[in-house]
């Protein structure tokens, strides 16, 4: 088998793959884990970190671990923290021992402070902000040292040690590491490794005024924990030397290797938590969870699934080159997952009333239809059929031209799974708009050709009048109408669809759909794919959103026959 067809397009594989041929890694030693700050919900781009960590330690029989970077508490909350361990639990995946915490290591990530400083590899600076930036330099100019650069041990412990006890107030000082203001890596040039933060945290209380920066935090909790591979995004490639010299630098456990790989970015998206915040606090969006929002919880709620959601992290595989992925990939995933498993069923969304004249007033059959078509364990739904029916609206002209294959007034339609009929008359209002439609049906057409020869060329949805259910639907549409909404330096809002959501609260669907439970899916036939809604949905107030049209297109329902 070849190293494309073992690794496929995850070059992480072969990386995995080489350490352990090599003998750099034992078999089934393999620990990565997945390390996100409880500051907001996730969204698409940790699903593909999500997968992409799990997932490699699924394949070499290793671990994963779930740890929280919560190193700022201004930002965190306990919300976000449960939100995020639902998602990665409903992705599919388990995470190995406990939920862990970078501030499970606050003590020991202070110890480290302390060693650095005393091998006079860390300083204890009170530059105010702005001087900082300034003494940093630029990518062309090398940056300055600190005035405070050249404390003794004895003052940067007796300093830093003031600090942890709250002697001074925020911003006024920080501890830096000291190690090459003149490197070319500016994230080399002394960085913070701890600021003065009076905040309550989720985890720890009211025990620490001191916190660690991200940077500082990261690696010594890697090392902690035995971490093989810690994979992160791009965006940290210039950060790895930083990790590395305080590994280096420290007296940790292990040496774990940090690995980059491209974010994953979408059209017609955006995925910087501040701006989904924003969408969020400016009430643009019900909620994170809102259908709309590219978070897991939204898509989720979308009626996305998690097998969808992972097949299309690995049809968008893990490269080091960065890229804009196509949401036609995405809808594309989702859409082939559904047309395979979900349950047909028929929802009337604009309706208008048919009257069956020939038919008896007191009589209803109970039709079958399948429910997969090609799904024999899904068994067979039943279907009341009555004298009087709701039809969409658009199904029906009082004249059309041959192109238009559904009721026209005088000619014949085929009802899914049930009769032909002939439209006959109408009913107008006032204004002259239809309001009813009187039709015959020729009983010998169930499931059969009609008794004169003619074949209708088109086919319709229904609903009984008298059996259906009133639901509501919520028709959802991509959350920006520009390909690029916060790129170029333009305000992400102005791109904002005012078309994304349409509620229509006089639907009528089967029957059988009241008893949906929350998450159940389904295709509306012919019109495309619903979820009943996780949060709203109820037997006596039906609540289904749209999760994708049938075909490559947004914007509008499907309404073909």
């Amino acid at each position: 088998m070849s190293e494309t067809e073992v690794h496929g397009n995850n070059f992480l594989r072969g990386v995995v793959q080489a350490d352990i041929d090599a003998g750099r890694l034992a078999e089934g030693a393999l620990v990565t884990r997945f390390p996100p700050e409880p500051n907001g919900f996730l969204h698409i781009g940790h699903a593909k970190s999500i997968c992409l960590n799990f997932g490699l330690a699924e394949q070499f029989g290793g671990q994963c671990h779930l740890r929280f970077d919560d190193t700022n508490p201004a930002k965190e909350e306990q919300a976000y923290i449960d939100a995020i361990q639902e998602d990665v639990r409903w992705l599919g995946y388990q995470w190995s021992g406990p939920v862990r915490y970078a501030s499970d290591y606050f003590d020991t990530l202070y110890n480290y402070a302390e060693h650095l400083i005393q091998a006079g590899k860390a300083y204890v600076c009170e530059l105010s902000a702005e001087e900082t930036r300034e003494y940093r330099g630029t990518l062309t100019e090398p940056g300055r040292n600190s005035p405070y650069r050249d404390r003794s041990v004895d003052e940067n412990l007796a300093e830093f040690r003031a600090m942890r006890d709250g002697a001074y107030e925020e911003g006024s000082k920080v501890l830096r590491a000291k190690i090459d203001m003149a490197s070319p890596n500016l994230n080399l040039r002394d960085p913070v490794i701890y600021r003065i933060r009076k905040q309550s945290h989720h985890q720890t209380g009211d025990k620490w005024c001191i916190y660690p920066s991200y940077d500082f935090t990261h690696g010594q909790s890697d090392a902690q924990e035995g971490i093989t591979h810690s994979i992160c995004t791009l965006e940290f490639e210039d950060h790895r030397p930083l990790y590395e010299w305080f590994l280096n630098n420290l007296p940790v456990p292990c040496q774990p290797r940090q690995y980059e790989f491209a974010r994953l970015n979408i059209n017609y998206t955006v995925t910087s938590k501040r701006k989904l915040k924003a969408l969020v606090d400016e009430g643009v969006v019900a909620g994170w969870d809102d259908p709309r929002m590219p978070t897991i919880a939204g898509m989720r709620r979308r009626g996305f699934t998690p097998a969808s959601l992972r097949k299309f992290c690995e049809m968008v595989g893990v490269a080091r080159s960065e890229g804009i992925v196509d949401m036609a990939m995405l809808e594309h995933a989702i859409r082939d997952d559904l047309d395979k498993n979900a349950p047909r069923a028929m929802c009337v969304m604009d309706p208008l009333k048919l009257v069956i004249s020939n038919y008896p007033e007191d009589k209803v059959e109970h039709l079958s239809a399948p429910g997969h078509p090609n799904r024999d364990d899904l068994g067979e739904r039943t279907l009341p059929f009555s004298r009087e029916i709701y039809i969409e609206r658009d199904d029906f002209r009082e004249s059309a031209n041959k192109k238009f294959k559904r009721l026209v007034l005088g000619k014949k339609v085929r009802l899914r799974n049930a009769y032909v009929l002939l439209a006959e008359d109408v009913v107008t209002d006032a204004e002259g708009n239809v309001v009813e439609v009187h039709c015959s049906y020729d009983p010998g057409t169930l499931g059969e050709d009609p008794a004169d020869g003619v074949k209708p060329k088109g086919v319709i949805h229904w609903v009984s009048a008298s059996h259906g259910k009133k639901a509501k639907v919520r028709n959802y549409d991509r959350l920006f109408n520009h390909e690029a909404p916060d790129r170029g330096g333009e305000d992400f809002m102005q791109h904002v669809n005012p078309d994304s959501l349409e509620i229509l609260d006089n639907c009528w669907v089967e029957p059988g759909l009241v008893e949906a439970a929350p998450e159940s899916h389904y295709q509306f036939e012919r019109t495309g794919y619903f979820v009943a809604d996780r949060c709203d949905h109820s037997a006596d107030t039906p609540v289904f959103n749209r999760t994708i049209a049938l075909r490559d297109s947004w914007g509008k329902s499907e309404s073909q026959a």
